[in-house]
């Protein structure tokens, strides 16, 4: 499995003071979307995550986001090393996605862009 990097999730109250910070920390501009009632910017390697504390309250259990070649390399991999694939994979507006618990109990997100089709 080819792990191509991380995404460091942080939950934060006001998106916009948030990203402001975190634009001139990254030195790049966020780019914004919203799933349910979350909104979020990901700048750089940070994805900010604002939204009813409810929502938040899952979101705050994956402890980052895993960039891979193939999710479905990547639940393979997993599967054979004794983890539990918790969703996915499914597809998301950018590519496919999967959460998994390591045998340690960490829960990360597992991601890539392939085109779903």
């Amino acid at each position: 499995m080819d792990i191509l990097g991380a995404t460091l999730r942080v939950c934060v109250d006001d998106l916009e003071a948030a990203v402001s910070f975190y634009e001139r920390l990254a030195g790049t501009e966020a780019l914004r979307f919203g799933r349910g009632g979350v909104q979020a910017a990901a700048v750089g390697c940070f994805l900010l995550m604002s939204g009813p504390e409810e929502e938040l309250e899952v979101l705050r259990k994956v402890a980052a986001t895993i960039a891979v070649a193939d999710v479905d390399e990547a639940h393979k991999t997993l599967t054979e090393l004794g983890a539990d694939v918790l969703a996915g994979p499914v597809p998301t507006p950018v590519g496919r996605n999967l959460i998994a618990r390591h045998p340690d109990g960490a829960v990360y997100e597992y991601v890539d862009r392939r085109a779903v089709g």
